[in-house]
């Protein structure tokens, strides 16, 4: 079973789950506001897309970060450790196969349906 990372209230997590449920696709939903991420976690997905894409610079919480706290972000490791610290920051979702590999990031349908319904 997929695992689909992200906040309940985001209008693009709202766009997958609808997608999933339509294409009835099975899933779990991992809340990492309430439960939480580690950075191990969140370097995990490094493998699979650059921490400077799963890092989501569009993000209200990246914009309200300090100009201080921006700059310390120059690598893996500090990006999972910024993540980890404020999951609202990553963008969303990120969906793992049920072996906790990263499949996809954002929302596309076009890629959806490429992963999702082979």
């Amino acid at each position: 079973m997929l695992t689909l990372y992200g906040i309940p209230n985001c209008d693009t997590i709202k766009k997958a789950r609808t997608w999933l449920d339509k294409n009835k696709v099975p899933y779990q939903f991992y809340d990492y506001r309430k439960d939480g991420i580690s950075p191990e976690k969140v370097s995990s997905w490094f493998s699979e897309f650059p921490w400077d894409k799963v890092l989501n610079k569009a993000s209200t919480t990246w914009k309200e970060l300090s100009d201080e706290e921006k700059a310390k972000v120059t690598d893996a490791k500090s990006a999972a450790a910024l993540l980890s610290a404020n999951p609202t920051a990553i963008k969303r979702p990120v969906i793992e196969d049920e072996n906790g590999k990263a499949l996809t990031l954002g929302y596309s349908e076009k890629i959806y349906e490429e992963t999702y319904l082979k």
